[in-house]
């Protein structure tokens, strides 16, 4: 029988994850679930630390059927864990009410001891993704990256990083012959011939798909260098154009639904702050993206804010802030739009938890928020719950409501709610 290439089973059982504990650890925190009560409920722990030491940044497919992340499983006894993330994808498990239940199939499709980060599914085939990858173990000395003074973390920029693309494919598993029957866990999720978008020395990476799969946005750096562009590679072309040049690292590009505009993360200031941008395209008449129009600056502040995603409707970006702290990030919304000035434009607060929580994103239909969060159970000896994937219905018609609130209150307004048209969370905002 046919087997996988690259792949590696990390969930012995069908589905893997901590199942629908709403809060498996009320002695970290009691209060998060009726905290978060507003825009989150229904909460489930896909992964778990039985299986990864942390695992983070992930992504739905277009059809809602597969998972890609990032993660370092939690070794066999005597082994050291993996310096590296490796790229995972993984299928979701779904009740008979449509409801996620776990997730089944989780598969390493990335090689061995390489370092690998954002991976990506195509628009409109869900079995083809993109992921950064070193596909070798990358050089441990004298790497560039970006790292806050005190801090543990550090992103870095291997210059053996690629762009790596390929489809996976479901496969059965050699078993023995005349066993009977057959279920879910003789199979599993294989990658076929993952293989560099483009050749090029420096680092490559943090890239995604626009709506319609034809460009890629992606951050680029020359060898050894920190200071970050944003590119745009348009597959029809085969040309590449860079979008952002500011001074210092501009990354994590996203494009807005409506592909009129991207969001990213900057710290052209170098203060060792990252502030969340965004960009409207330009577009020539035969409809080519040709460059950008016109830079917002969303936010302006003492913060470290990262990891913008739209909503469904594109109105709003969820990010990850220090504004609470660097010991309790959290995930805050704001104006997508940048109508207004950063010091007028609202942020709000919608985890409300100890610990980190970050990198949200959302299914196609707007349904759920997938995020990074530590609040599951403790890894015996460690002081705080490690970093595993979270989800949650995630209800946007009361953002907006809440978002107008907050947004009346700013700016010391009113809002004439009888003469507002109704909310209709599949309309996107009106770009310039």
């Amino acid at each position: 029988m046919k087997t996988t290439i690259l792949t590696a089973i990390v969930c012995m059982s069908s589905v893997c994850g901590a199942g629908k504990a709403s809060n498996p650890n009320p002695d970290w925190d009691a209060d998060w679930e009726k905290n978060e009560i507003r825009f989150l409920s229904d909460y489930l722990q896909l992964t778990s630390e039985q299986d990864f030491i942390k695992a983070g940044e992930s992504y739905f497919s277009p059809d809602g059927q597969y998972l890609i992340f990032q993660g370092i499983p939690v070794p066999e006894e005597g082994q050291e864990p993996d310096e590296h993330y490796s790229m995972y994808v993984a299928q979701f498990e779904y009740d008979k009410a449509k409801n996620i239940t776990g997730l089944t199939l989780v598969s390493r499709i990335s090689n061995p001891g390489s370092s690998n980060t954002c991976g990506w599914f195509h628009p409109t085939e869900s079995n083809t993704v993109l992921f950064g990858s070193t596909r070798v173990p990358p050089a441990t000395e004298d790497v560039a990256g970006y790292q806050r003074d005190g801090s543990k973390y550090s992103w870095q920029f291997p210059s053996e990083m690629e762009i790596l693309s390929g489809k996976f494919e479901l496969t059965m598993k050699d078993t023995d012959e005349g066993e009977p029957g057959i279920s879910i866990e003789d199979f599993t999720l294989g990658m076929v011939n993952a293989e560099p978008l483009w050749d090029r020395d420096g680092y490559d990476a943090e890239a995604s798909w626009s709506p319609d799969g034809r460009y890629i946005l992606y951050t680029k750096l020359e060898p050894g260098g920190t200071n970050g562009d944003i590119w745009l590679h348009d597959t029809k072309s085969g040309e590449h154009m860079p979008l952002i040049t500011a001074d210092g690292y501009d990354g994590g590009p996203f494009f807005s639904p409506d592909m009129k505009a991207i969001c990213y993360r900057s710290d052209r200031r170098q203060d060792q702050q990252l502030q969340i941008f965004t960009a409207y395209l330009e577009y020539d008449e035969e409809g080519n993206i040709v460059g950008i129009k016109q830079e917002v600056q969303i936010t302006d502040n003492e913060h470290v804010n990262w990891a913008p995603f739209y909503t469904v409707d594109g109105r709003y970006l969820l990010y990850s802030t220090s504004e609470q702290g660097h010991g309790n990030y959290e995930v805050y919304a704001l104006d997508a739009s940048g109508d207004y000035d950063a010091e007028q434009t609202p942020r709000l607060r919608v985890t409300q938890a100890r610990g980190f929580d970050g990198l949200p994103a959302f299914s196609h239909d707007g349904k759920y928020m997938i995020w990074t969060a530590q609040r599951g159970a403790f890894r015996e000896g460690e002081d705080r719950p490690s970093s595993q994937l979270w989800i949650a219905e995630f209800d946007l018609r009361a953002l907006h409501w809440a978002y107008e609130a907050a947004r009346d209150e700013l700016l010391e307004g009113s809002i004439d709610h009888e003469n507002t048209k109704q909310y209709d969370p599949h309309e996107g905002h009106d770009h310039p």
